[in-house]
């Protein structure tokens, strides 16, 4: 009885109720009033026309177009007001000149050493171009004193964090999509728990959404209380709104200014393996150490001072001058991308990867749900003889996604690009690495949320060692894996290529 009292009451499924109660009353007035008073239904139908010209003029992309017209046409009343109310692909302008100050930080404390960029421009003209691209746009540069390691697993990262966080003594910053009680979490808590005990200063962000079905509610009054002081990014309300739809979907840690992760891996127990959902469970990150850390450090502080609505002394932790120097090879630049904008970012450092290939690019992500100029990019880089190698999961963590990312396969395969599903398990890595030369790392899924609607973050890296540890690392998954041939993907019944097809029409939306 208790187990079903604590469910009918669970947050989760109040607000799921509140929200299913306002769209159902919401189509019960429409359909209601439609049906007595011909200019009520005029004026919504009015809405609709409006609302498909608006997005037919809009910047968005053209699958996430079709993907909201062909409900509206199909139910004139209520799709316009409907895409009025949950359509937005990105802030309102009010929310964008309030959170204007995130960049307006990161204008005043990012500054790019130009003996950095010279001396990449001297090397590599096109290296140069995509750097000078992220940092105009990110306000992010580029550092040549920094070492970077590639982290192949949720478990090396882990041990990794848990060494580094023990050794704080200054400050530790955390940014999290995911936060889950257990192994991991427990474990990091302790420490971060003991820090702020001893005067280290801890923060913590994570999202509400992300953290719904993990975090009890209000969990950040309880890290609170343990001297953690802790922000809820965009908490989750029971109302029909676009801000819904974006999220904080960054992992970021600082600690001391002196060393900084980023990448795929939350913190949950399926991360390290601690509990199987779905197989083996396949993640990586990246550490960076050195002058790079600062670009995670800010990215982090401008994010805080937003939701805390305080002002911050960001010099204070300005990163410590690296000792040893003689591991920093290459170029590293973090950066970041939001739905601030109308600037993809992170989609444009793909799309530069991959148009800039000559030999190879071996892509690692969890959801293969890409739009058209992802698409054709990806298969003219296959037709013109660079080797794609692209792997996704074999066990999904979420079947529709799955479908769309399988429906995309039979286009790629035709055009050359070689497709692998990592047999163990669920591959959640975001990676992309190219010729010897380049690598990315970060959360950034091949998805329209990621793209178009998330906050993320990524590290850009030129001829870094970890270039090579990123490249062994996705071949070694390779060889555990399955490649996909034309045969197979033809061979699929005609129900379940007509399933997939109608989700991929609506894949933006999901």
């Amino acid at each position: 009885m208790q187990r079903i009292r604590n469910i009918l009451f669970n947050r989760v499924v109040l607000v799921s109720l509140s929200i299913l109660m306002q769209l159902f009353t919401l189509i019960v007035m429409v359909v209601k009033f439609s049906n007595y008073f011909f200019w009520f239904d005029m004026l919504f139908t009015a809405i609709s026309i409006l609302a498909v010209l608006y997005i037919l003029n809009s910047r968005s992309d053209p699958a996430y177009k079709v993907a909201w017209i062909i409900p509206i046409m199909i139910f004139p009343v209520f799709g316009g007001l409907f895409y009025l109310m949950v359509g937005g692909t990105g802030l309102t302008s009010k929310m964008k000149i309030s959170m204007s100050q995130i960049t307006d930080k990161m204008k005043e404390f990012m500054n790019q050493n130009p003996e950095t960029v010279n001396m990449l421009k001297e090397e590599n003209s096109v290296a140069y171009n995509q750097c000078k691209y992220i940092e105009k746009y990110t306000l992010c540069p580029v550092y040549n004193n920094s070492h970077t390691e590639f982290l192949p697993s949720g478990e090396e990262f882990f041990n990794r964090l848990l060494n580094e966080l023990k050794s704080a003594e200054k400050f530790i910053f955390l940014e999290f999509f995911i936060i889950e009680e257990g192994v991991m979490w427990n474990s990091i808590l302790e420490i971060l728990k003991e820090k702020a005990a001893k005067g280290v200063d801890v923060r913590l962000i994570y999202d509400d959404v992300g953290c719904m079905f993990k975090l009890p509610f209000r969990y950040n009054k309880q890290m609170e209380a343990y001297g953690i002081k802790c922000c809820v990014f965009n908490p989750f309300i029971p109302v029909l709104s676009f801000r819904l739809n974006n999220r904080d979907h960054r992992k970021i840690v600082v600690i001391d200014g002196k060393t900084g992760f980023t990448g795929g891996s939350n913190i949950a127990d399926e991360y390290i393996n601690e509990r199987e959902k779905f197989g083996h469970w396949r993640d990586c990150a990246i550490k960076i150490q050195g002058d790079a850390v600062w670009s995670l450090t800010v990215m982090f502080l401008s994010m805080w001072t937003f939701l805390r609505k305080t002002k911050e002394d960001y010099s204070r932790f300005v990163s410590p001058e690296m000792e040893d120097k003689c591991n920093c090879h290459g170029f590293v630049q973090p950066f970041d991308d939001s739905p601030m904008d109308d600037e993809h970012v992170s989609e444009a450092v793909y799309l530069n990867l991959i148009n800039q290939a000559e030999n190879y690019i071996y892509i690692e992500t969890p959801y293969l749900i890409a739009d058209n100029k992802m698409m054709v990019a990806l298969c003219l880089a296959a037709k013109r003889g660079v080797d794609v190698r692209i792997l996704t999961p074999n066990i999904p963590d979420k079947k529709y996604a799955f479908a769309v990312t399988q429906s995309s396969y039979e286009e790629l395969l035709e055009a050359g690009v070689s497709i692998y599903q990592y047999t163990p398990g669920f591959n959640h890595g975001k990676t992309f690495v190219v010729d010897d030369r380049y690598a990315v790392v970060g959360t950034i899924n091949l998805d329209y949320r990621s793209l178009y609607l998330h906050f993320e973050c990524g590290v850009w890296m030129y001829r870094t060692s970890s270039v090579e540890q990123v490249k062994k690392s996705t071949l070694k998954a390779l060889e555990a894996s399955e490649k996909i041939t034309l045969e197979k993907v033809r061979g699929i019944s005609k129900v379940k290529k007509i399933i997939r097809t109608i989700l991929k029409i609506f894949a933006p939306l999901m």
